[in-house]
């Protein structure tokens, strides 16, 4: 079974090694027909303490580190300013 990967925006990076990124999941309301927006917050491994906030970051499955630490960072796509 493929690793899962997500993409989405750091918000926190005040642990050592972790960091909470914050994915956003756009649907359609069944009965009303609208766009709504979802934000699901998850933790990921730095090795390198690298991210800073703000930045966009992939995100990949991995074995639990904690307990609920479930996810990889595997590459920083943009850098923020």
């Amino acid at each position: 079974m493929p690793k899962k990967i997500l993409k989405g925006k750091v918000v926190s990076n005040k642990m050592d090694k972790t960091i909470v990124v914050a994915v956003e999941n756009k649907r359609l309301h069944p009965r009303y027909k609208k766009l709504v927006l979802k934000t699901r917050k998850f933790k990921a491994h730095d090795e390198s303490n690298q991210c800073k906030i703000g930045d966009v970051v992939e995100i990949i499955e991995h074995m639990p580190m904690s307990k609920t630490k479930r996810w990889m960072l595997k590459e920083v796509l943009a850098k923020a300013e």
